[in-house]
């Protein structure tokens, strides 16, 4: 099977290309686990994914709304590790910047005291990380040759 980096140039040029959204490495790992002419398994993997994110976003909104700074921990650690696996970089920093303030740390792990500065960066963090996650699926869909109206 050829890299993923050959397939991606017949997405349109208005999308993403897989390597502005993706470790290549990782995701090159992942598609050696496909059958020869079969992409069933990393594309099962991959479109699980964005159904999982959805529900997670769904769950981090409500979170927010009710200001469940732990909630919001664990729902970004969660994410991380999933968006960790597919090789989505911009995903998983986004999420564990979400995770930390969740936290009351600063990126840096320093502790922070208010509350109300950790839920308005978690906000502007789910915001960037929404955009991630649309142009991930934009070039991955594309790659896949899936429509993207049928599960944007």
């Amino acid at each position: 099977m050829p890299p993923a980096e050959d397939k991606s140039a017949t997405a349109d040029a208005v999308e993403p290309s897989l390597n502005e959204v993706l470790d290549m490495n990782t995701f090159n790992q992942i598609l050696e686990m496909d059958e020869p002419d079969d992409q069933q398994f990393s594309s099962s993997i991959v479109f699980d994914f964005f159904d999982q994110a959805d529900e997670t976003f769904k769950e981090m909104d409500a979170a927010l709304q009710n200001g469940n700074l732990a909630e919001l921990s664990s729902l970004g650690h969660f994410l991380k590790g999933s968006s960790a696996t597919l090789g989505l970089v911009k995903v998983r920093e986004g999420c564990e910047k979400i995770q930390r303030y969740g936290k009351k740390e600063n990126v840096d792990g320093t502790s922070i005291d208010d509350e109300t500065f950790c839920l308005d960066r978690i906000k502007d963090e789910i915001k960037t990380v929404k955009v991630d996650i649309k142009e991930a699926r934009q070039a991955l869909y594309a790659y896949y040759g899936k429509d993207k109206s049928a599960d944007a």
